[in-house]
């Protein structure tokens, strides 16, 4: 794609590089910016410099504007129930479901021999501290239902074994080998409600 400016073209390709953003896509969101829309490139550069101060929480590792997130710090939340899930766009379809009153602990991704990824790539020592420190009582695991996610789910059961924390699942709503950010909130909340205990070798 041809542009008669350098500067658009500049523009365009730092669009394109995005997920899901196409070369069309970039040059109509440049062009937009570009055509007399002052306020929202101003909007768009407020923003962009905020980035930087995006943090992780340090508890549960959710993207945060402070040392610790707004969930950890909600006191009317289930400290004793946590939610395990691979990344902070399952923390945001499951918030969505407003069916869930406990918080998170995001891993990071899951165990993938053929990726490379090992249990020591994700953060499992850490919540495995953090149940033994902060009383948890209870552990969903809310990981997308695929061979890898299995696999995780089975090594942090494993690991928790002769612990009093109970392990759970979400509910088959979710179909096998789907990715959760993409499950309807409807479909992810009954799941979330209707979970099952987690069996290690089908005990």
């Amino acid at each position: 794609m041809k542009v008669q400016s350098k500067f658009l073209e500049q523009l365009v390709n730092s669009f394109s590089a995005l997920p899901g953003i196409g070369k069309k896509s970039a040059l109509r969101i440049a062009l937009h910016l570009i055509d007399g829309q002052t306020q929202k490139i101003e909007q768009f550069q407020e923003a962009f410099a905020s980035v930087s101060k995006i943090c992780r929480c340090r508890q549960c590792f959710n993207l945060s504007d402070d040392e610790v997130c707004s969930i950890c710090l909600d006191k009317r939340r289930n400290k004793e129930l946590v939610c395990v899930v691979e990344n902070i766009q399952d923390i945001m379809a499951i918030e969505e479901t407003g069916q869930f009153n406990g918080v998170y602990h995001v891993l990071g991704g899951v165990i993938s021999p053929i990726e490379g990824v090992g249990p020591e790539h994700l953060r499992i020592d850490s919540l495995l501290q953090r149940i033994e420190n902060q009383g948890v009582r209870e552990i969903i695991m809310a990981i997308s239902p695929t061979i890898d996610g299995e696999t995780t789910i089975y090594y942090i059961s494993k690991k928790l074994e002769g612990t009093s924390v109970n392990v759970s699942q979400i509910a088959r709503g979710v179909a096998f080998g789907g990715e959760l950010q993409y499950t309807d909130e409807i479909t992810l909340g009954r799941s979330i409600l209707a979970r099952i205990p987690y069996e290690v070798d089908g005990k």
